[in-house]
């Protein structure tokens, strides 16, 4: 199994969009994927019909072992969802609770990895969505992953955000054996406007070795195929961001069998 988190430490930026994007362009060939909902906002449990607020089981409980994780916990908590080939490990509002239990209790950052190596011969990708704070989950998404995707969105503020996410990545990265890959997604981009032009150009000359040479645009149809329920590849795989999400997803499977190799 290959575990990419999608991670920013800002919000709005379009990372549950990417997260069902690439697991729906995954999942349509032929892939199993499992993506894991770590927000206690519960985007991309309620993308897929769940409700985080009234769900009896999520991945709260995965943190409720002291940083151990029952056998057979992690696939008890699936769930499935309107793609055949996609389940769901589902969010909480409980999550928003982590903080201030982790204090004096060692190895929580390490939960989410022990989880999905109880699913390692059942799926061929993980894809962790990510909250847009450093914590505890975050620390536990990047610690899982053998990538790193970072959604930004082509506005002005939301490039502080990034320098945060790459300063935090560094942080991470001293405590890993291997660095973490990263690909800087531009998103929500809109050619009209100079907002989303100069800070492409801004994005593409602070990170000359990380941004991703596309952009994702803005496309009313990625909103509706959320209204929907289903992926936007499902719900119309010719439009305009499903069509930029195919690039993305090349480019990161390159990215990934370069580092196979490395």
């Amino acid at each position: 199994m290959r575990v990419w988190a999608i991670a920013n430490q800002k919000g709005g930026v379009g990372k549950t969009t990417t997260t069902i994007a690439l697991a729906g362009l995954l999942a349509d060939a032929g892939k199993r994927v499992v993506v894991v909902d770590l927000d206690p906002h519960g985007s991309l449990t309620s993308y897929f019909g769940l409700d985080p607020d009234a769900l009896e089981h999520s991945n709260f409980d995965l943190f409720q072992h002291k940083g151990g994780v029952p056998d057979g916990l992690a696939g008890q908590l699936l769930q499935p969802t309107t793609h055949p080939s996609i389940s769901l490990l589902p969010s909480s509002t409980a999550l928003a609770t982590l903080e201030r239990q982790s204090p004096g209790q060692s190895g929580l950052g390490l939960v989410v990895a022990k989880a999905l190596a109880q699913l390692w011969q059942d799926f061929d990708y993980a894809l962790i969505d990510s909250p847009p704070l450093l914590g505890v989950l975050m620390v536990n998404a990047l610690a899982a992953s053998q990538q790193l995707v970072v959604p930004c969105q082509t506005e002005h503020l939301a490039v502080n955000g990034l320098q945060r996410m790459v300063n935090t990545l560094a942080m991470i990265n001293r405590s890993r054996k291997q660095p973490l890959p990263f690909s800087i997604i531009p998103t929500l981009f809109d050619r009209r406007t100079q907002a989303s032009l100069s800070t492409l150009k801004v994005l593409r000359e602070s990170f000359p070795q990380n941004v991703w040479e596309g952009y994702i645009p803005v496309d009313t149809r990625l909103r509706d195929a959320s209204r929907a329920g289903v992926t936007p590849s499902q719900f119309d795989p010719k439009s305009r961001g499903v069509t930029a999400y195919r690039a993305l997803l090349k480019h990161l499977l390159g990215q990934q069998l370069t580092t196979q190799v490395a």
